[in-house]
């Protein structure tokens, strides 16, 4: 059973105003970078190394910030990479509280097949390439949509009030474009 949108849309609220109360606004985008970083630096154990100031890197980006990257990457147990490891949890957790999700669904839910048929490789290509597109913009941005748009907004940032109208302007034509028929 899903949650009521207003439930839902109060719970996310407290929960954003518990992380910038405890702690720091949520982004997560720079932690698949930080992931990469600590994938690349276990095939590559020189790409991060500690300095007497600190932690830097080989790459470039990693460096950056005086190797604020590097250090994450070096010592990726800290706030917002267990932050991203939790949402994935939680979102499986829910998922099994729930009963689970049927084979079907998982590879091909009912709104996708209704408006592009029962292809599971057209799914996946679709979904990989729609996160890249995604996750590319929000690097080159400098952030992600919870970032940008939804702490962004909790800070009254004109930013954030910015990016999500354009989010939304981008996001509603393309939906209603693309999913025609209803499941």
């Amino acid at each position: 059973m899903p949650l009521n949108w207003k439930a839902g849309g109060l719970l996310l609220g407290l929960v954003f105003f518990l992380a910038v109360l405890l702690v720091k606004p949520i982004g997560v985008s720079t932690q698949f970078v930080i992931l990469d970083g600590i994938i690349a630096d276990a095939v590559s154990p020189q790409l991060v190394t500690e300095t007497a100031g600190g932690y830097t890197s080989s790459n470039a980006y990693l460096a950056k910030s005086d190797g604020k990257y590097a250090k994450s990457v070096a010592n990726p147990l800290n706030y917002s990479f267990v932050f991203v490891l939790a949402m994935a949890l939680g979102g499986l957790l829910s998922a099994k509280l729930r009963g689970g999700i049927t084979g079907a669904e998982r590879s091909v839910h009912a709104l996708w097949r209704a408006n592009f048929g029962e292809s599971p490789a057209k799914r996946y290509a679709a979904a990989f390439l729609g996160g890249f597109i995604v996750l590319y913009g929000a690097r080159l941005a400098g952030g992600c949509t919870s970032g940008h748009m939804m702490s962004g907004m909790m800070q009254t940032a004109l930013s954030g009030y910015i990016f999500a109208a354009g989010a939304f302007a981008a996001a509603i034509p393309v939906s209603l474009m693309l999913f025609k028929k209803e499941a």
